[in-house]
């Protein structure tokens, strides 16, 4: 059985599009078309059903997939445990990294990583962090450096690397700019722009203000940090961010609490990690 037949197979049923399962393989969709009807072909029944352009799982799909994501798994293994013999780092290396870890913690170990190993071709996947945890939990990359949630999915474990100490801002002209003892009482009064609910950065704030029966009146969501410290500066409303974003247009407000947030790396439990991917692990822990 082919392995990469597999692999066209699981990525069409976990994008539900041929198209997005070439982007993702970086084949072409006529190979990803043509892998899976070999697939179909040998297993004399079809895998998905193809209605107005929609794609969907059949029901011998949906008995397959789960077979496929273990046969799929234990080959990447089997490759990463050859390559590991031979004690050589170079290969492909497909890491998630949050956006804001990626923009202001990770820029020197990457370079660092690529001066000591050029043999290794970095796939790196920028996402948010809820989507880069389950993609280690898929077995689509080896590990993930994002926020920490308080749980993961039984499969997964996770390393704390940083503490990220997050702190209440507004703009220089904002209302709360000048007032004096500030708590969250008073904040709750006032709109906010935060990251989505499902985030961990939004149950760090959460959390406080539900222990103190306060609601949190959010204006807009974004989980772009940039994008949230653009916002805040421009008067929209005041914001949680991590400390190292404060500048000369933002004020940090003091109101009796303590907020950070775990970083760190996600891994799968079940998962040989190849040299590669040990080595970047390594050196990230290094340089924390």
């Amino acid at each position: 059985m082919d392995i990469s037949a597999l692999q066209a197979f699981i990525a069409v049923a976990r994008y539900e599009s041929f198209s997005k399962a070439s982007d993702q393989l970086f084949v072409t969709q006529p190979a990803i078309s043509k892998r899976v009807a070999s697939l179909e072909e040998e297993f004399g029944t079809q895998l998905f059903n193809r209605i107005a352009r929609q794609i969907s799982l059949t029901e011998a799909g949906k008995q397959l997939l789960p077979k496929a994501q273990d046969l799929v798994h234990q080959a990447e293994d089997m490759q990463r445990y050859a390559s590991n013999l031979a004690d050589d780092i170079s290969g492909n290396l497909s890491v998630a990294i949050a956006h804001h870890i990626g923009l202001h913690r990770m820029p020197p170990i990457l370079k660092e990583f690529t001066l000591r190993h050029p043999k290794v071709t970095l796939d790196i996947r920028f996402e948010d962090s809820d989507q880069a945890y389950t993609a280690v939990e898929h077995g689509d990359i080896e590990f993930a450096v994002i926020t920490l949630p308080r749980a993961l999915p039984e499969k997964l474990t996770k390393e704390v690397v940083w503490l990220d100490e997050l702190d209440i801002m507004v703009s220089k002209d904002h209302a709360l700019a000048t007032e004096t003892g500030l708590n969250l009482a008073i904040l709750s009064s006032y709109p906010c722009v935060l990251t989505s609910p499902d985030t961990e950065t939004h149950r760090v704030i959460r959390r406080e203000f539900q222990r103190q029966g306060l609601s949190i009146n959010a204006q807009m969501q974004t989980n772009n940090l940039e994008t949230l410290k653009m916002l805040t500066g421009a008067g929209l409303g005041w914001s949680l961010l991590p400390k190292t974003m404060s500048d000369e247009s933002l004020k940090t407000l003091d109101v009796g609490v303590a907020f950070s947030r775990e970083l760190g790396l996600v891994i799968h439990s079940r998962r040989s990690l190849s040299n590669a991917a040990l080595a970047l692990k390594a050196l990230i822990e290094l340089k924390h």
